[in-house]
């Protein structure tokens, strides 16, 4: 169990390993200490060797990084509540999407796909239509979408080429190609471009264990959250390539990977309707693959 403190008796609040992968929440007013529940949770996964990937919003969680001081408000409070307690560091990787405070968090868009792309777009029915047709195109004359440049390109060959692309995957607008190249430019606008490159993340590398030690993966998210759709977009992706590469795996002893969504209602504030019961479907699906 990881221990987050004790009552007024004495008594440990904690959570049980084995019920990690039940979804939780943490709520409290600012400065009640829901960030601090976080770090103590993120650093009790990475002891009993399970992987964190948390959103790092305001830079707070990356303390853990490195060792405290055994002296202080800290150790007064650890010996006041009779817990025992020693400074620590966890080991940690932080990830940037905009490849400047870490590691780069990319892919390319064939890798995301016309259902998420169109998602992060905001995209009606006939719109996403329209989009599935450029992919599936693209894909038949052996062509690669990288980054957004390619899907622009692919929807102005296809505006060209508008007689034969109906007759041969069916009916296509002016309109629709136009309304989808406008929301390319919006999305660009917040810094999606920086998502879209060459060599791609491997989800795996977001579940490393090191020497018996899960690995706390952080991404820099105080730039993103100006992003909502990117964001949004960005998370939802990587739940949908865990349930695509995990194997189901119902109740463990412990979990595969704990997700956190710090500031969860900033998160998603302004994403699109569509988007939201997508993120919320498939956080309900993997749980079955042992994540939380």
């Amino acid at each position: 169990m990881i221990v987050i403190g004790k009552t007024g008796d004495r008594r440990e609040i904690g959570l049980p390993l084995k019920y990690a992968n039940r979804h939780g929440l943490v709520t409290g007013s600012t400065g009640s200490g829901k960030t601090v529940s976080l770090q103590l949770l993120a650093e009790g996964f990475s002891r009993a060797g399970v992987p964190v990937f948390a959103a790092d919003v305001k830079g707070d969680l990356s303390g853990i990084a490195k060792a405290a001081e055994a002296r202080g408000k800290a150790q007064d409070r650890a010996e006041g509540m009779q817990i025992e307690w020693w400074p620590e560091a966890t080991p940690t990787r932080l990830w940037d999407v905009h490849k400047v405070h870490g590691l780069p968090v990319q892919t390319s868009a064939d890798r995301i796909g016309p259902l998420i792309l169109g998602r992060m777009l905001g995209l009606n029915q006939i719109q996403d239509g329209t989009l599935a047709i450029a992919f599936k195109r693209a894909a038949d004359n052996g062509h690669g979408h990288l980054d957004l440049d390619d899907i622009r390109s692919e929807l102005a060959d296809m505006l060209d080429l508008r007689a034969e692309t109906c007759s041969t995957y069916g009916n296509i607008t002016a309109s629709s190609i136009s309304a989808i190249q406008r929301e390319i430019l919006a999305l660009e606008a917040q810094g999606a471009a920086d998502l879209f490159a060459e060599p791609g993340l491997d989800i795996r590398d977001l579940m490393e264990v090191r020497d018996g030690r899960g690995v706390v993966n952080l991404l820099h998210a105080d730039t993103l959250m100006e992003s909502p759709k990117l964001y949004a977009c960005l998370l939802l992706w990587l739940l949908t390539e865990l349930f695509r590469v995990l194997p189901e795996a119902g109740d463990l002893e412990k979990p595969k990977l704990v997700f956190f969504f710090d500031e969860a209602h900033l998160l998603f504030r302004d994403a699109p309707p569509k988007l939201l019961q997508t993120i919320e479907r498939v956080v309900r699906l993997v749980r079955s693959k042992g994540v939380g």
